[in-house]
Order: C-alpha cells, then structure tokens, then sequence
C-alpha cells in the first residue's frame, strides 16, 4: 500500500541551526588557501543556493560594499570569501547581493514564452522574500476542493497540480493584493484549463477576464543546481488558511518515485498547497508542492514537483493540451441512472 497522498484540500518547521563556523568577530579561516576553504565550504556543508565562489558584490544597509565569494547562503546570515579572510555576514545587515559573473547566455537558454529566469536575483530573508512574490502566489478553488497556484506570466497564466483541477468545469482563482494599508482579495471567477497531464501533475491555467490587469510573477530557477541542506520555503493555503509560509531545507533533490523524479523537503506541505511553489531564497520557484508522506508516526516527508519538469512540461504545452470535446480530457461525467430493483418483501420464515 502506497503510503503518499496527495494534498488537495501547514504547521511551520523551521530549518535545523547550521553548523556555525566562525570565531572572534564571525570571521573564520583567516589565510587559508582557497582550495582548502573550498573543501571546508562542502564537507562542512555551507554550500547552499548560491554556486560555489560566485563572485558578487555585497551591499550592506549602512552603505558599504563588499565583494567576494559567496561561500554560503543562509536565513540569517551569508559567508562571504574576501579573498584574505572569509567574513560571516548577519542577513538582517545585507541590503542585497549582485553576482557578477552570472552566464548571460544562461538566461535566455532557460527563458521560455510563458516564463522567465532571473539568476542575477539577490538572496533575502524568507520574511523579505513573502513581500516579494507573496503577490504571484494565488488559490485555486473548485466546487468541490482547493488548492494553491503562481502566476508565471503577467497575462494570467497560472500552474497549479493536475489533481486540484481534474475533472471540473468551475474555476475559480483568487489572488492577494497588499494595498497601502490593507489586504485586497481578488477572485476571478472565468478561469481556463490550457493544458494538464495526470501523470505529471501539473496544470496550466489562463485568467482569461483579467479586466487589463498586469499580473506579478515569479520565476523559475533551475531545481538541478538545489543542494542538500539548502534553505527553502512554500506559500500556499493549507486548509483554505490563504498565505501560509512554512520553511524547510532540502532532503534530496532527486528522489525517484513511480518512474518520476521529486524533491523531497522538510517544508511542511498540507492539504490545501498543492500546486504551490517552492522557493529558494533568491526568490525563484524551484518546484511545484504536490505530495506528502503520511503515516502514523511519520513527519517531515514532503515532495515537490521540480521545475526542470515544469519547464519541459511548459515548452511542449502544446502536446498536453486540454479539450473539453475529449471525454477522457478531465470533466467528471454523472453516472446515467441504473434500474432499481423493487424490494422483496414476502414474508420469510425463520426457523428457531
């Protein structure tokens, strides 16, 4: 018996303390080679979502600059490689992280029509980074559950799960909108299904009376470059409690389930977050929230979609294609009425 189930319908778990590295005034390895503190970056695991030795400059709140080698990338704080000593950095201090050696040709290969890449982005807190993509995060609603989707195109294309909209004809999509001294709910309510496929579980969607709205959206980052112990997080509506942030790392990036690969997280992913994202700390979805453990006794078992799928899944939209006229394309059909047998009601002897 398969023991995964689908979330369709979150406590928060933070991310254990890192290893902590550091002596005097948070610097550490002072005139080691560089090779050797390479070494010490991936045996000790501070090798996070940042790539090893990416040279960028730091620019901190008081208005001084550095620049280095981002060795790490955590919630509360970076380590920066100033080339004669590695400085450990405090993240409430950073104002934000340029790389400068980004590929520029990276990005246009990983860009497609309906989504963007932004590898140049800057590390913040999770509490900074809900400010900046809480707004692409949306709920999907149908008549008979929810779940929670992202918006990745400013026309209102929408990714979700294949299984938060399977079979129904009544979408609705609601998006959160932080005004200047209040929160907005917009609910579009003529929602259209683009494409979808069971077997990878992800839906496209399209907002299709969007009344000349400019949607916000997220990009996708690349799920191939995730390490182990990197810190992540997910938004979704767990239970229909809307904007729900829980924070995890990563287990693994690549477990392999049923023929399909997945990343397993300790974020906490609850009925109610599928189809939402997975972010990094640079803000970019790096899967898609879809399914859980659950067993007694069994916690912090979480699996997302990741956004190398997606991205395949997107570009050849065209072979997944939705068609209402199809009728194995996704509407649940009622049963045609079957003949009732009239009740016997002899009576019957019972022998004592």
């Amino acid at each position: 018996m398969r023991h995964l189930a689908c979330s369709t319908k979150s406590c928060i778990e933070s991310a254990p303390a890192p290893l902590a590295f550091s002596r005097g005034g948070g610097e550490t390895g002072r005139f080691l080679p560089k090779l050797a503190r390479a070494l010490l970056a991936v045996v000790l695991g501070l090798a996070a979502s940042a790539p090893a030795f990416a040279r960028s400059t730091v620019k901190l709140k008081n208005g001084a600059t550095m620049q280095g080698d981002i060795l790490a990338e955590r919630a509360d704080r970076i380590v920066v490689d100033m080339g004669f000593m590695v400085l450990t950095v405090p993240r409430d201090e950073v104002e934000r992280i340029v790389a400068e050696n980004a590929p520029a040709a990276a990005a246009t290969d990983d860009t497609g029509d309906l989504y963007h890449a932004a590898p140049n982005q800057g590390a913040l807190t999770v509490n900074e980074n809900v400010g900046r993509v809480g707004e692409a995060v949306v709920q999907v609603r149908t008549p008979i559950g929810l779940g929670s989707g992202f918006i990745i195109d400013p026309t209102g294309y929408v990714l979700t799960n294949e299984h938060v909209v399977a079979g129904e004809y009544s979408i609705t999509v609601t998006q959160f909108r932080r005004g200047t001294s209040d929160l907005e709910r917009v609910t579009f309510n003529k929602v259209r299904i683009v494409a979808l496929d069971a077997k990878l579980d992800l839906a496209l969607l399209k907002i299709e009376e969007t009344h000349g709205t400019v949607f916000p959206t997220v990009p996708l980052g690349d799920s191939n470059t995730l390490t182990e112990g990197q810190t992540v997080f997910a938004i979704g509506s767990p239970l229909g409690l809307d904007r729900t942030v829980s924070q995890g790392i990563i287990s693994t990036r690549n477990r392999p389930m049923d023929g399909q690969l997945y990343i397993q997280t300790t974020t906490q992913i609850n009925p109610g977050n599928s189809g939402g994202p997975l972010f990094n700390l640079r803000g970019e979805v790096i899967g898609v929230n879809n399914m859980k453990a659950m067993m007694a006794g069994i916690e912090g078992l979480n699996f997302a979609i990741p956004t190398v799928v997606v991205k395949d899944f997107l570009r050849n939209r065209d072979a997944f294609a939705f068609d209402p006229r199809n009728a194995n394309a996704g509407y649940r059909y009622i049963e045609p009425p079957h003949p009732v047998k009239t009740p016997d009601t002899t009576p019957k002897t019972v022998k004592p």
